[in-house]
């Protein structure tokens, strides 16, 4: 009886219960935006975006993972504002930049305008063009409204999973020890779905001044790499190779857009870092 109590509050968690127990105290974003008049957003396909975000934050405010003072937030606001100001008119919510905690360089966009991008990116990337390209690239799943589809997805899923749990006894799958970065770190999107955020995230950049090439460094800097699960942004699919190609084929085929950037990295912005990150987290 015990287990099934522990497990049906694990369902109604799941389903948005938990903010009930939720601060009202939120760390100042990185970046803060109502949408443009004349905006030219698209409503989402279905859903609550703003719902599934909140639940989103929260279950990462919980878990201590959300850095509220940190003098990275100085590198990441300058370049998150200029990818505000293009993204933000045509997306329906105030977009929000947040610094997370995780040993594995990475960054998300959640629904609702919440892009998280994880404090060991900084010091993975090898310029500032490379960190914009990666903003600019989860600032399209905002614009797609992927993220809103496969939580709903991975969210049917669990449902179903937590079911037949309170029936037949628990498995490894229903085990609830996950993080919320790790909920976030499985989202899958399809192959279509990332090398749509590619190409539509160097559009942003281009119109933002940030050389776009720096999606392109950031793809062979991963190749290079070696995780033993691939982070977001680097899905399983398409293949590096393919999306790299992908983009030079989008460069060359837009010169009014894109020939005045460089593609040599030599040419990068390098991004000053603190060697000791000096984290206050959200409790």
């Amino acid at each position: 009886m015990r287990r099934i109590f522990f497990l049906l509050g694990a369902l109604f968690a799941l389903l948005g219960v938990s903010q009930l127990m939720a601060c009202t105290a939120t760390p100042p974003p990185a970046n803060t935006a109502s949408p443009a008049p004349g905006s030219t957003a698209t409503p989402p396909p279905s859903g609550d975006e703003t719902e599934m975000g909140n639940e989103t934050f929260q279950k990462l405010k919980a878990q201590g993972e959300i850095v509220s003072s940190s003098p990275l937030y100085g590198t990441l606001k300058p370049i998150a504002s200029a990818i505000t100001r293009v993204v933000q008119p045509q997306y329906q919510y105030p977009i929000h930049f947040y610094i997370v905690h995780d040993a594995q360089p990475n960054a998300f966009a959640a629904p609702g305008g919440n892009i998280y991008v994880v404090d060991s990116l900084f010091y993975f990337v090898h310029n500032r063009e490379e960190l914009a390209g990666t903003l600019c690239h989860e600032s399209s799943h905002l614009l797609h409204h992927d993220s809103l589809k496969e939580m709903q997805h991975n969210r049917a899923i669990y449902k179903r999973e937590v079911a037949t749990t309170i029936l037949l006894g628990p498995t490894w799958r229903t085990a609830l020890a996950a993080s919320a970065i790790g909920a976030l770190d499985a989202l899958h999107y399809s192959r279509a779905q990332e090398e749509s955020a590619d190409l539509t995230g160097s559009d942003t950049c281009a119109a933002a001044g940030v050389d776009p090439w720096g999606l392109v460094w950031l793809f062979q800097d991963f190749q290079n790499a070696h995780f033993q699960s691939p982070p977001e942004v680097l899905s399983d699919h398409p293949d590096n190779s393919d999306r790299i190609q992908a983009l030079e084929n989008h460069f060359s085929q837009n010169p009014a857009t894109f020939s005045r950037f460089n593609a040599n990295p030599q040419s990068a912005t390098k991004l000053i870092l603190p060697k000791n990150k000096q984290e206050q987290f959200l409790r």
